[in-house]
């Protein structure tokens, strides 16, 4: 479920701009209503987006009363520093009742439905509100909750989160869909953490996951291809880094302060059909760069400016 946004002060024009304009797969939608108290809530699969709610909840004025999970996940460093940050209770999924208004399931896609299964035999659920933080999966994976009471939505944060660092969630865009109820109180939520939701229709939920694919996991796939590409020109693996950061990042100011076709530079735009086929020649000892390398060229030329389209066509085509 991952998820995905740059933490600099380059992103805030662009974040501004997404709060003031509606897009056809996040429309905007209006203000929570205001609310005294916040309700408890219960998270269900304290991983890695998990962990950052039940660290960053509280500081929102949010208790989080109660972390479930798997009996095996009962110990390591991840969980030791979520109790260290906050005072939630360890439970077992299924085992113990979730006396809290708010329950947030965060297992991988997968496990959704199965874990709501269980969790509808465990307790009551009516006057309950469950959210699941699929980006791709619908609220219909908890109709098993939905079935016994329960008010249910999905609320996926357009962020990464990975083991060892806590995202902020000032700025980021939640996308959410799900019963009335449960979506009011999602976008209350996510009002307090200093997010942004979205309603989204259920059926761009794919593609809009998709989309968030693109700006983050598949990313760091062209970071992973680039590093090797690195190592094999006789560049040092400490040495990579520093010599990229620079051009990672004026290349996202570009593309922040333009657009895509305006950041765009290097032998497709030039029409350099020569210096192309070297690269190609080259990359014939990693055939796993070499297909990044055509796919995205390919993508570049129906895509993007560029000179020389036809006989860059037939190279990569006929690579």
């Amino acid at each position: 479920m991952a998820c995905w946004v740059v933490g600099s002060s380059a992103a805030e024009p662009a974040q501004r701009r997404l709060k003031s304009r509606k897009s056809a797969i996040l429309p905007a939608v209006s203000k929570p209503l205001s609310s005294s108290r916040r309700p408890a809530i219960s998270i269900v699969g304290p991983g890695g987006l998990g962990g950052a709610l039940a660290l960053t909840l509280p500081p929102a004025g949010y208790e989080v009363r109660f972390l479930a999970m798997r009996g095996k996940s009962f110990r390591g460093p991840h969980l030791r520093a979520l109790l260290h940050g906050s005072k939630a209770r360890v439970v077992e999924i299924g085992k113990q009742q979730l006396d809290t208004e708010v329950v947030w399931i965060t297992v991988p896609d997968d496990a959704i439905a199965g874990v709501a299964r269980v969790l509808a035999q465990s307790q009551d659920w009516k006057g309950k509100i469950v959210f699941h933080s699929s980006g791709a999966l619908t609220s219909d994976e908890l109709i098993s909750l939905r079935d016994r009471g329960a008010r249910v939505a999905s609320v996926h944060p357009m962020m990464t989160f990975v083991r060892g660092a806590v995202p902020e969630m000032a700025g980021v865009a939640f996308a959410v869909e799900g019963d009335v109820v449960a979506v009011r109180v999602a976008r209350s939520v996510v009002k307090d953490l200093g997010g942004d939701a979205f309603v989204i229709k259920k059926q761009n939920k794919v593609l809009y996951h998709v989309f968030g694919s693109f700006a983050s996991p598949l990313m760091i796939a062209l970071l992973a291809s680039l590093e090797q590409v690195a190592l094999a020109a006789g560049i040092r693996k400490t040495d990579i880094k520093p010599m990229m950061v620079p051009l990672l990042w004026q290349t996202l100011r570009n593309y922040l302060k333009h657009d895509a076709a305006a950041a765009f530079s290097g032998p497709l735009v030039r029409g350099d059909v020569a210096t192309v086929r070297k690269h190609l020649a080259e990359l014939e000892s990693f055939p796993e760069a070499r297909a990044v390398y055509i796919a995205l060229a390919g993508a570049a030329l129906k895509l993007l400016p560029a000179k020389n389209r036809r006989s860059l066509a037939k190279l990569l085509g006929g690579s």
